[in-house]
């Protein structure tokens, strides 16, 4: 099993003219200093917020906000909406100190953009919200009950019909039963 190693207080872990991790440093700040980034593209729905409160709710604040030195949010906007809709007064934040403007509001769209990039190994989180489903409330999750039942099928009902795996593979093109459009498999 491999150990997490804090290297943080160690000088071999990053090159000298590094500058500090935002992260080596959480501090508390009232959320009401913490002034948006007017150009972040990305969108909170009321739905989404609603989703961050439940898990605040549920987890308490798990994730610090990440802040410029005049106190802009970089990341966190979401969570800082929900927190304001709860009635939070603070919340713990990293400062990003020494970043340039072009940094920071690049790190605003990667901080979005990355998370989007990764994929779900679909077969594993099945098992896993299975084995969770009777022990906790799955709707914290994110994912919609419709979701959740697609995922955690664990036996296909019988149809009566046996599937020709041959004849599948002939099939170049799939149409659609609404529209007529036709799809290439």
């Amino acid at each position: 099993m491999k150990q997490w190693v804090d290297r943080t207080a160690s000088s071999e872990s990053k090159p000298a003219d590094t500058p500090p991790w935002p992260a080596a440093n959480i501090e508390r700040r009232p959320l009401s200093l913490l002034v948006p980034y007017a150009r972040n593209a990305r969108q909170h729905s009321d739905a989404q917020i609603a989703q961050i409160m439940a898990s605040m709710r549920e987890w308490g604040w798990t994730q610090p906000i990440l802040v410029s030195e005049t106190d802009t949010i970089i990341a966190g906007h979401g969570r800082v909406m929900a927190g304001m809709r709860l009635g939070l007064e603070e919340a713990p934040v990293m400062v990003a100190r020494g970043w340039s403007d072009a940094k920071i509001r690049a790190y605003v769209i990667a901080d979005n953009r990355l998370a989007e990039n990764a994929s779900w190994d679909r077969e594993l989180l099945g098992a896993e919200l299975s084995e969770l489903r009777d022990a906790f409330d799955l709707s914290l999750t994110g994912f919609t009950s419709g979701e959740i039942d697609a995922m955690t099928v664990t036996e296909l009902p019988d149809l009566g019909v046996e599937y020709d795996e041959r004849a599948a593979e002939q099939v170049k093109f799939i149409k659609c039963p609404e529209c007529g459009h036709e799809f290439p498999r």
